[in-house]
């Protein structure tokens, strides 16, 4: 019978120091402020997404942006990054492009005007070229949006499954986003923002930056949505059977909250009047959307198509209903009714704002950041240490195939490649 060998007293040492380094160092971080940790984890996780984007540019080839192996302020500028350049630079076009046969071209009313113009702004003061500009805004936005997410998730849940969640959206496959100049930065920063002044009940202090909002990306309908919903929800608890009164149903709270659906309503809308107003065409704007999927705008119909184009003709069509379904499963979780009303409603709203509008292809998984909330779900379902770490390191694994299969461009058999 054999007898394991005690470990060698330089590795033991070596070991025990090690150990205490490493425990020194997270009793360290422990009691730092939060918003130190919060930054260390997103400047963490920024640094580990510039190396795999840095990886993925050497082995770049032939593109329509630059030469081969680009370096990396190159490399994340390309795609939607040119098109906020375009609308920065040179504004939005008084007359839609078309073709020969009258269809409408891709043209920059599909960008939202706030982070063009936003860059056009430190551009000036600054001196940074264009696309400088809009990255130094993303990466800005970013961190900060990661310190208001962890304010918003303590609303509903203790220090550490807060830090967790801010984790998981930082390491989420599709955060390399974050750092490239695309408005998803900015968009997340002012949502999570008016959802935090909207679970603290804050309705006034709420309008301008949900305005804003509204002007960085499309998700001011959703937005609208879950705030009406929310107040027919509290004027059914103030005035239905079981007639509840507390703070959140008293009268300036709930006149509070309409002022701010009607205006969420009117700046939810504002971008594509405005597109109507300088183009004089009524359709603008979903002209200019549906130009990036080739057909007219016909709600749910896409989720079909790309159903029976990935399963076939039967299956394609329950596919939608299967994705539904086990979205309602997951809402209706245990972690997920922690994130309470607000959270779990706005969440909602946006999954069926997709179901309607969304033609789903391989930039449907960069359009699922606004569902972020779920990222504090997904801390909250175990607190096991292994199960959230591994979670983290899937997530950084899929980043490098987001970033390699999806952001670095090759030419398909067709022409083209699949947007990130």
């Amino acid at each position: 019978m054999s007898v394991p060998l005690p470990p060698a007293p330089a590795a033991e040492g070596v070991t025990a120091r090690l150990g205490k380094v490493v425990l020194r160092a997270g009793n360290l971080v422990a009691g730092w402020p939060w918003w130190v940790q919060v930054a260390l984890v997103y400047l963490a996780a920024r640094l580990v997404s510039a190396a795999i984007f840095a990886a993925a540019a050497i082995h770049q080839g032939t593109n329509p942006w630059f030469p081969p192996a680009p370096d990396y302020w190159k490399f994340i500028t390309i795609w939607d990054g040119r098109w906020y350049q375009q609308a920065a630079d040179n504004g939005y076009p008084s007359e839609l492009p078309v073709d020969q046969n009258g269809v409408v071209k891709e043209n920059a009313w599909a960008f939202y005007a706030l982070f063009p113009f936003l860059a056009r702004g430190v551009g000036a003061i600054t001196g940074l070229g264009t696309l400088q500009s809009l990255t130094a805004i993303a990466m800005v936005a970013g961190l900060f949006a990661a310190l208001v997410i962890f304010k918003l998730f303590r609303e509903v849940t203790g220090r550490r499954a807060a830090m967790w969640g801010v984790v998981f959206v930082s390491t989420f496959p599709i955060s390399p986003i974050l750092q490239v100049p695309y408005a998803e930065s900015l968009n997340l920063l002012l949502l999570a923002a008016s959802l935090l002044l909207v679970v603290r009940r804050r309705y006034v202090a709420a309008i301008p930056v949900v305005v804003l909002m509204c002007f960085s990306r499309p998700t001011g309908v959703p937005f609208a949505a879950m705030l009406g919903l929310l107040l027919l929800w509290r004027l059914w608890r103030r005035f239905g059977p079981a007639r509840q009164s507390d703070a959140a149903t008293s009268k300036g709270s709930l006149w509070s909250l309409a002022v701010l659906v009607c205006i969420t309503g009117a700046a939810a809308l504002a971008w594509p009047v405005i597109a109507w107003a300088v183009t004089g065409d009524p359709a603008a704007y979903t002209r200019t959307e549906t130009a990036w999927r080739g057909d007219e705008l016909v709600p749910f119909k896409p989720w079909f198509d790309t159903g029976r184009m990935l399963f076939g003709p039967v299956l394609g069509v329950l596919a939608p209903f299967v994705f539904a379904g086990l979205f309602v499963l997951a809402m209706v979780s245990k972690p997920v009714r922690a994130l309470g009303m607000e959270l779990r409603l706005w969440c909602a709203c946006y999954m069926g704002y997709l179901l309607v509008f969304l033609h789903p292809q391989t930039s449907t998984f960069r359009m699922l950041l606004p569902l972020f909330p779920l990222a504090l779900g997904a801390a909250l379902l175990s607190k096991s240490k292994a199960y959230r770490g591994a979670v983290v390191v899937m997530f950084l694994l899929l980043q490098i195939v987001w970033v390699v299969w999806l952001w670095a461009w090759a030419q398909l058999p067709g022409g083209g490649d699949y947007p990130p």
